[in-house]
């Protein structure tokens, strides 16, 4: 949870304004309304509110993204870099030692602010092109994957034999997605049709604009059968002579589900170390 003194201190190193600061001081001091009963807040940030995010981002900046950068050019014995969104972030290290060594060292500086790592997400890996050379040249599986913001990556080859690291979407999340969509399809299915249509068009539009990356057509268009699917076990639910695939055929004929376009230029989240 965040500190509010401690993050008070670090917004009064960017702002001299005491009223903005107070302000801050009485948006973190808000408290909870639940049931109809105020609760007095000590730690964390407003949920709910618009500036929630930017106030723990600020927060994370000074604990974390700055603290990893000196210690990295303190003590690190080869290349360190960090990926971080919101509280989620990946670290990639070139030598093991080091990411021993700042995994001890980021406990106690998280501890300092009241914070900890997850325990179930926080695994040490090898993962990169040097690791996935060892594993292919010795016939093993290759390098563990990751998950990170919504995507299982992992490591791959490119038909010309360079390394690359590839994504798809993250199984838990696909599952999660299609568990919504047939939930609110089972509330849209007395809609018209072509509302429905529209809806679930808007759905996996807003899909592919995500997860949307090269290598990652499979993902995509096992996402779209099975919102193909859920539309058509809904639309036969509200039919009394049962809808047949022929019959829903034709409506998809008529009013074409979306397909994933995805663009020719390889993109990566971050370069691969080693």
């Amino acid at each position: 949870m965040v500190d509010h003194e401690w993050l008070l201190r670090m917004l009064a190193h960017r702002i001299a304004d005491r009223r903005i600061l107070r302000l801050i001081r009485g948006w973190l001091r808000a408290g909870v309304v639940e049931e109809k009963e105020w609760t007095e807040t000590t730690r964390g940030t407003p949920q709910g509110a618009g500036i929630s995010p930017l106030l723990a981002n600020i927060f994370l900046h000074y604990v974390l993204d700055q603290w990893v950068h000196a210690w990295r050019k303190r003590f690190a014995r080869g290349r360190v870099s960090i990926v971080r969104f919101a509280d989620d972030f990946v670290m990639g290290f070139q030598y093991r030692d080091d990411a021993e060594r700042l995994r001890v060292a980021l406990e106690r500086r998280l501890w300092e602010f009241s914070l900890e790592l997850h325990p179930e997400k926080t695994r040490l890996i090898e993962f990169g092109r040097l690791p996935a050379l060892r594993s292919k040249r010795l016939g093993q599986r290759r390098p563990s994957t990751f998950a990170f913001l919504g995507f299982t990556h992992y490591c791959g080859w490119t038909r010309d034999g360079r390394f690359v690291c590839k994504r798809k979407t993250q199984s838990k999340r696909l599952s999660r997605k299609l568990r919504e969509v047939k939930a609110e399809a089972r509330r849209r299915m007395h809609r018209p049709v072509a509302e429905q249509h529209r809806w679930l068009s808007s759905v996996l539009q807003g899909h592919y604009r995500y997860y949307g990356l090269p290598g990652n057509s499979k993902a995509l268009a096992s996402f779209r059968n099975q919102v193909s699917r859920i539309w058509f076990r809904s639309l036969r639910k509200r039919s009394q002579r049962g809808l047949t695939w022929p019959a829903y055929n034709e409506i998809l004929r008529r009013l074409p589900l979306p397909k994933a376009r995805l663009p020719n230029v390889q993109r990566t989240l971050f370069a691969s170390l080693g």
